[in-house]
């Protein structure tokens, strides 16, 4: 065994020892704590957890490697979730505590003074936890498969039974306290690479200043990279191909789709008073940053990095790193020309003299496949860094994925005990009853969640960005209208979540499963792609909810009278 290996299994296992520890001293008692943790969180503790939740895979692995491949179109991702949690920390958070529920559904249920609300809302809370979670169950099986050195299923299941342990046994309760050791653990292993690559690319210790420095060699970091690219054919790193509307509507997805992330909203309930949820939110939102200011930072020296290592290298000179890889099958080769050299370019769209100039040179095609997923785990072995942080970035990777897991796990187990079994099915239930349904819920929800991890139908982060999508088109209007506008009723609030609904997961699911090929700019509605439909299909859930609680009667008084409650959250 490697000097390399035995730093991973080291650190990957004292970190889950580490999270076992925790769920078995923290584990649920009530269903109080089972779902949000008793109420009594601290808001430090509650900012640290809602980081480590809000921080899935996405941001730790996918983030950075998308942005390293698309270079400015990636922004969309920064822009979105950022100001997503701005948005939710503003608008929702404090209302909905001030409310007192445990969980979205609930909120829609009693607001909208409906059975049939409250159940359109569990089947929306499912739909976005588990197009969610798919993302999450990839990353782990990601990080897996090349650190523990197993294929990407086996590794989606040892995932499977790590946080079948601790969400089951411990609920919000357990989840809350072992999210704030995967922060801890997943920002220091972002940040410790990206500080020593900083240091050997430009000399300057902060990335997010290293970012817009000069390289060691005098040349600025990014107008090096913008040479790098179209020297072999790409875009310009700081040049942008999306058009303007499918980068406003993706952004705006993934930013009032945040806003209406179940998993998230309920982390507000775990604290115990209003005051409580907007200090969290500022916490939450600036050990957030830490990792997104740096993100844009890792995707130009991991891109910088791979460029200069890779290309036009001789296989069989090709580094370790690149052979431990390639048994995983997330990077490929393959010699087209028969010079037993790397050639990586683009031999797609790129400028037609480049092509040209291309095959004079006898290259007969791009010969490098790789996994956009793999850039921030492969970025400390490509930069030749000590084994010990490449351990500790695989333990970061799992850290991010489970924390994010776990979350939604808990958000189907709950939607399913309280919403749908206590709620609709047997009132009557006792707390012990329920208890043993939230577990059962999460035990088969983790299964469910295995299966996607196992087929998921894209890479990580656009997984994510459809589940976004998802919640921004059910969730965010039902629940903005029910703070802020009194005369929506139970009749607009269904009808639009419904509609909201249907029309982006069929938009998604045309374009992502039916007809894949056809999933190209010129086929797509107003230009919009499947990333950002969800800001079309939010639009259409808030023009359906007016129109139709306009031609439909007031909701009670009482609701709206409690509606004016929900509004002035300044007591407890």
């Amino acid at each position: 065994m490697s000097d390399q290996q035995i730093w991973i299994y080291v650190i990957v296992g004292i970190t889950f020892l580490l999270y076992i520890g925790i769920a078995i001293w923290s584990k649920a008692g009530s269903t109080k704590e089972f779902y949000v943790a008793g109420g009594g969180v601290h808001p430090i503790a509650n900012g640290m957890a809602t980081a480590a939740d809000w921080m899935s895979a996405a941001s730790f692995i996918s983030m950075a490697g998308l942005i390293s491949f698309m270079g400015y179109d990636g922004s969309v991702y920064l822009m979105g979730w950022t100001g997503g949690y701005v948005l939710l920390a503003l608008l929702l958070a404090p209302y909905l505590r001030k409310f007192g529920k445990y969980t979205v559904p609930d909120f829609v249920g009693e607001r909208y003074y409906s059975q049939m609300a409250r159940q359109v809302a569990v089947i929306c809370a499912l739909f976005v936890s588990f197009t969610y979670v798919a993302g999450q169950m990839r990353g782990v099986g990601l990080v897996f498969s090349r650190f523990l050195e197993v294929n990407v299923d086996t590794g989606v299941l040892i995932g499977m039974a790590v946080v079948f342990f601790y969400a089951v046994l411990g609920g919000m309760k357990g989840i809350t306290y072992t999210q704030v050791a995967q922060y801890c653990v997943l920002i220091f292993a972002f940040m410790v690479p990206a500080i020593f690559i900083s240091i050997i690319l430009t000399g300057n210790v902060i990335p997010q200043l290293g970012f817009g420095s000069k390289t060691l060699e005098g040349t600025y970091l990014l107008e090096k990279l913008d040479g790098l690219n179209t020297a072999l054919g790409f875009n310009a790193y700081t040049d942008g191909s999306k058009s303007i509307a499918d980068v406003f509507f993706i952004t705006a997805a993934l930013m009032v789709g945040t806003a209406g992330l179940p998993h998230v909203i309920v982390r507000f309930f775990t604290v115990p008073k209003v005051k409580d949820a907007r200090i969290s939110a500022g916490y939450a939102l600036a050990f957030i940053a830490i990792l997104y200011t740096t993100a844009p930072a890792v995707a130009a020296f991991a891109r910088t990095n791979l460029i200069n290592t890779v290309n036009g290298t001789a296989y069989k000179d090709v580094p370790g790193w690149f052979k431990t890889w390639e048994e995983t099958g997330l990077i490929t080769f393959e010699d087209k020309n028969g010079d037993n050299k790397i050639q990586y370019y683009n031999d797609k769209n790129g400028d037609e003299g480049f092509i040209a100039k291309a095959k004079e040179q006898g290259w007969n095609g791009n010969e490098l496949s790789i996994d956009r997923d793999i850039m921030v785990l492969a970025n400390p072995e490509i930069a030749q860094l000590p084994n010990w942080v490449i351990a500790l970035v695989a333990a970061g990777g799992l850290a991010a994925a489970l924390s994010t897991a776990a979350g939604l796990l808990l958000v189907i187990s709950t939607a399913i005990s309280h919403d749908l079994i206590k709620k609709a099915i047997n009132p009557n239930i006792t707390e012990k009853g329920e208890l043993w349904a939230a577990r059962i819920s999460a035990a088969i929800a983790v299964m469910v969640a295995g299966y996607f991890g196992l087929n998921p139908p894209d890479y990580v982060a656009a997984v994510v960005a459809f589940a976004f999508g998802l919640a921004a088109s059910s969730f965010f209007p039902a629940i903005i209208m029910g703070i802020f506008y009194k005369r929506m009723n139970k009749e607009g609030a269904v009808a639009g979540m419904i509609v909201g609904l249907l029309f982006t997961s069929s938009y998604i699911v045309y374009f992502k499963f039916i007809n894949p090929e056809a999933n190209i700019a010129e086929n797509w509605w107003f230009g919009i792609s499947p990333e950002g439909i969800g800001t079309l299909g939010m639009m259409l859930n808030f023009v359906v909810s007016i129109v139709i609680s306009k031609f439909t009667s007031e909701p009670p008084e009482e609701v709206q009278s409690m509606v004016e409650n929900i509004r002035y959250p300044r007591s407890n």
